[in-house]
């Protein structure tokens, strides 16, 4: 594969590639149809303002977060695209057996050839009891133990190459390069380029020592996003996959025509992140709802600490707010989530955000 598939192009006035996180919110009074088509919507106008890549989540048991199977999502926006590039933000790789990603994934490739992205976490995506009734089993430790060796099996899988003896030598992921080594074949072996995904060092650690491309969780955990990405580019070994280090950073971004719709709108982030830390997930609720909420010190203190991680205000603000971020990281691309209550503001957070940089209009 060639890195210009990993690697991005900055367009108009952005200091690096913008792309799209999408978590397919669902807001109190919606549904998870609407939250979808709102989905169809983004991929479509980012792809017309050049954000590079469009990503979706793995999360689970969430009632706010209808992006329990990203696969199934990105065919469904890879038939509504052209050009954007479509992948996970990320499958969470202990909640499946790698044979099934690499089906998934190759399904999705031959779908859209050369647009797709496999980024995988670690992580479950969800609570304790969620993850055992997703694995079948209550050793939740030992998948994320396993991850290395569940990666290295999965990438057999993609690439088809293991070795003779190997018990799965003779299975083979199908879409796969297989098909075009069987007589009479002619499917491209390519597959899709391989990403980590982390809000700690372990997956840093490993992406460098791989030679992967890295994505970071800043929009959640912050405090450890320069020293992550640092580890990384400490531990980077050039690979067949990249010659010199690229991260992007996932950061929450919201723009608004006005700035008080922009702070109600983060601090109904805020109960929403409240209700799921505390196991009473939800829909996204209203900002009204927000404003009418007693928050106690201890919520209060995390509803600001959580709006001071939220780039967020007029679209100016936005902008000055993310060229900050990248001076401070040196993250090679920027991947931007909007959270709101509805999909109009989402939308129209996208739309501030593009035309502040001066992206292009298709």
């Amino acid at each position: 594969m060639s890195a210009d598939e990993i690697r991005g192009t900055k367009h108009g006035t952005a200091p690096v590639p913008l792309s799209v996180l999408d978590l397919v919110t669902v807001g109190a009074g919606s549904t998870a149809t609407e939250a979808l088509r709102t989905s169809v919507r983004l991929s479509r106008f980012a792809e017309s303002r050049g954000f590079h890549r469009y990503w979706v989540a793995e999360h689970h048991s969430m009632p706010g977060v209808a992006s329990s199977s990203p696969a199934v999502i990105l065919a469904h926006l890879a038939a509504h695209t052209d050009r954007i590039r479509l992948g996970s933000g990320g499958v969470m790789l202990p909640n499946h057996a790698p044979l099934v990603i690499a089906e998934q994934f190759g399904t999705l490739e031959a779908m859209a050839p050369g647009r797709v992205d496999l980024g995988l976490g670690r992580a479950p995506g969800t609570d304790g009891a969620t993850a055992a009734a997703l694995r079948r089993t209550d050793g939740l430790n030992e998948g994320a133990d396993d991850f290395p060796q569940q990666l290295a099996e999965l990438v057999r899988f993609l690439d088809d190459d293991f070795p003779d003896g190997h018990p799965y030598r003779r299975i083979h992921a199908i879409p796969g390069p297989v098909q075009g080594s069987t007589p009479g074949g002619v499917q491209s072996a390519h597959r899709p380029p391989v990403w980590l995904l982390g809000s700690s060092g372990f997956s840093a650690r490993l992406a460098g020592t791989l030679g992967l491309p890295f994505a970071f969780a800043h929009h959640f955990s912050a405090q450890n996003t320069v020293p992550a990405l640092d580890l990384y580019r400490q531990t980077f070994r050039p690979s067949a996959v990249l010659d010199r280090p690229y991260a992007l950073i996932g950061v929450s971004a919201l723009a608004a025509d006005d700035e008080r719709e922009a702070r109600r709108q983060v601090r109904a982030t805020a109960l929403n992140m409240i209700r799921l830390r505390t196991g009473r997930p939800g829909l996204f609720p209203d900002p009204g709802e927000a404003e009418k909420y007693e928050f106690s010190p201890m919520e209060e203190e995390f509803a600001a600490s959580w709006g001071g991680n939220v780039v967020h205000g007029t679209a100016d603000e936005v902008r000055a707010g993310l060229d900050d971020l990248h001076k401070r990281t040196g993250a090679d691309e920027l991947m931007l989530t909007s959270h709101a209550h509805r999909g109009e503001l989402r939308l129209r957070s996208y739309e501030l955000i593009a035309d502040a940089y001066g992206l292009p209009t298709a």
